[in-house]
């Protein structure tokens, strides 16, 4: 059985909800014992990307500018703007944001995306995984993207 087979989501810890208005905000707090400057390469590098987020880009995150932006189950990019690339600190595009902080030896990344109410539960599960996935790229044991509706098949998904 490979390790992806035998992938199973931790616990899940570090997720809140932010509201303003009519908007609401994920947010989600994630211990990682890799430098800031690696995990700012894996959220940026589209190659890296690739391999644990559940979307796809044509160009660098690491940039200010535009880029098309896939999420994994939909047909069509959407142009998307990278807002602000401070590295390895913060990034902003469209709607999502992230910060990475060193702590102890490790970084406190957190990630604030806006999502309709309606799918809070399914974006806080989804993202969970993918932050697992992100996790095990950055040790040396990629297990590969898990994402949209695949995601929803693994077990544990009901519990997170």
């Amino acid at each position: 059985m490979t390790a992806r087979e035998q992938y199973v989501p931790g616990a899940a810890s570090g997720a809140h909800v932010q509201k303003n208005g009519e908007k609401w905000t994920l947010v989600l707090v994630r211990e990682l014992r890799h430098s800031p400057e690696k995990v700012w390469q894996a959220i940026t590098d589209p190659a890296q990307l690739r391999e644990w987020a559940p979307f796809d880009v044509d160009g660098s995150l690491g940039t200010v500018g535009s880029v098309k932006l896939t999420w994994v189950g939909t047909p069509a990019p959407l142009e998307t703007r990278v807002t602000r690339a401070d590295a390895p600190r913060v990034l902003e595009y469209g709607d999502t944001r992230w910060e990475l902080e060193a702590s102890g030896g490790g970084t406190r990344l957190t990630l604030w995306h806006s999502i309709d109410r309606r799918f809070i539960s399914m974006g806080a599960a989804g993202w969970h995984i993918s932050l697992d996935v992100l996790d095990r790229l950055l040790g040396g044991a990629p297990i590969g993207r898990i994402a949209g509706g695949e995601a929803m098949q693994f077990g544990g998904w009901q519990r997170l």
